[in-house]
């Protein structure tokens, strides 16, 4: 699973700007978190569309994480990129101030929608678009919130998994305290990805390939020295989430349906 890292950055850059060059926009915005997956996407960004056009933003959730805060400061400093700081804490809490929950869950994914939507907010005022973060792994078992994390107008790593996204981050010699760290969502104080996914991003990797992109079977990837309740556990998580990865399905009614048949792209230069 080892990835040719200049190869990729000059992909990847070049997807950037293409993507927002279609649409008619020069200009990216990126929600900093501090961890690994949002620092590559605004290096990609900052390379891609030039430091000044770049607009990183921080959103803690007051103190919690204040570590991570001063990482993605750190970032955008090193980058050379624009940031802003705001704390979301007021708006998530006046939220649950007025319908209260002891579900951490529940409180988790709003936070991660209430960062989306100050990004999309931002987006409007900047005149840019939203470049997402989710990696391939994350997209592939549904590990991350619809309309939260997981929105984006284009995404350079969704076909990176975590692993290979590390490789990339060394590669564009991001900070080795970000390189190092234990990968988090942000959601609550001592929350972890791997705790959560139950597996570490190295094995979960190495079984997300072989099930996907070689297409192996169940049995065959047992044989291959994984355990079996592990693989049906991710099995399990790939079908269960795959409405995360597909626009929300339309009844078909009329010739030309939206998802199902509409080609009006091809006819653009009538």
């Amino acid at each position: 699973m080892k990835i040719d890292c200049a190869f990729v950055e000059r992909v990847l850059c070049a997807f950037v700007r293409e993507e927002l060059g279609k649409a008619g926009f020069r200009r990216g915005v990126v929600g900093l978190s501090g961890g690994l997956d949002s620092s590559v996407s605004a290096a990609l960004a900052a390379e891609a569309l030039g430091p000044k056009n770049v607009l990183g933003l921080i959103l803690p959730y007051g103190r919690s994480y204040a570590a991570d805060t001063e990482d993605a400061r750190d970032l955008a400093r090193r980058l050379k990129i624009r940031f802003r700081v705001l704390d979301i804490a007021p708006m998530v809490d006046a939220y649950f101030r007025a319908v209260p929950s002891k579900i951490r869950t529940l409180k988790g994914n709003k936070m991660a929608r209430e960062r989306m939507s100050v990004l999309y907010d931002f987006s409007a005022r900047e005149k840019a678009l939203i470049i997402g973060t989710s990696n391939k792994t994350e997209l592939l078992i549904g590990y991350g919130t619809v309309h939260g994390d997981m929105a984006c107008a284009l995404n350079p790593l969704g076909d990176l998994y975590k692993t290979q996204v590390r490789q990339l981050a060394a590669h564009l010699r991001l900070p080795e305290r970000i390189l190092k760290k234990k990968p988090t969502a942000g959601l609550w104080p001592g929350q972890t990805d791997e705790d959560e996914i139950g597996l570490s991003y190295d094995e979960l990797d190495r079984i997300l390939y072989r099930l996907v992109d070689l297409r192996l079977s169940k049995a065959e990837v047992v044989s291959s020295g994984f355990a079996r309740a592990k693989v049906e556990r991710i099995l399990v998580m790939i079908k269960k989430s795959q409405f995360k990865r597909c626009m929300p399905p339309i009844a078909k009614i009329s010739s030309r349906t939206i998802g199902h048949d509409f080609l009006y792209p091809y006819d653009w230069g009538r």
